[in-house]
């Protein structure tokens, strides 16, 4: 089975290490934790790992966050990739720092990424990983909140929940979404 893997992020150093890159970090540990590397390609950086005997095409893409639909939909296309094995690692405002929810479909909740996906394959029936940033800013700071960087007590705790986030999506690969998210959502 070939599964399109994509964490959402937005190019360029100053985003590197932001909440809203939160997808770009998750993804590049997967990658790292088989030995794989990424090659730029077409609408972003691209991966192919093998985990057991699911092959893996990894994406980031190029495209800004708000646009990742074309990157999406153009490696979904180009690799002949049903939607039921597109899985999206988003950052979630909503869940607390370091939760992870797996869920197989959803409104984009205000997420210009999520909309912009579910705009472009014209469903919203696609799974995603969503990664807790919490919420923790005052009224109107949710754009620097998102575009700032995670403080030193969360980083400590960051390569357990990386961790994690590649067993779920390995696990969704090779398992399925609904026994991960039985095993994974109430950690």
């Amino acid at each position: 089975m070939k599964y399109l893997i994509t964490g959402l992020g937005n190019i360029g150093s100053e985003y590197w290490g932001t909440r809203h890159n939160i997808g770009f970090r998750v993804v590049n540990h997967l990658v790292e934790s088989v030995g794989g590397n990424f090659t730029e390609e077409r609408y972003g950086a691209i991966a192919r790992i093998r985990v057991k005997n699911c092959d893996l095409i990894v994406l980031k893409p190029n495209t800004f966050m708000n646009l990742s639909g074309n990157a999406v939909r153009y490696w979904l296309q180009k690799e002949n990739i049903p939607v039921e094995n597109l899985l999206i690692v988003v950052d979630d405002l909503a869940l607390p720092f370091g939760t992870l929810r797996l869920k197989p479909k959803g409104s984009d909740a205000g997420h210009n990424g999520l909309k912009n996906i579910a705009q472009l394959l014209n469903t919203q029936e696609y799974s995603r990983l969503r990664f807790g940033i919490g919420s923790d800013f005052p009224r109107g700071g949710q754009i620097d909140y998102v575009l700032g960087k995670f403080p030193p007590e969360e980083l400590q705790l960051m390569p357990e929940i990386l961790d994690r986030a590649t067993e779920i999506i390995k696990s969704f690969c090779l398992a399925g979404i609904q026994i991960t998210m039985n095993q994974f959502n109430n950690k």
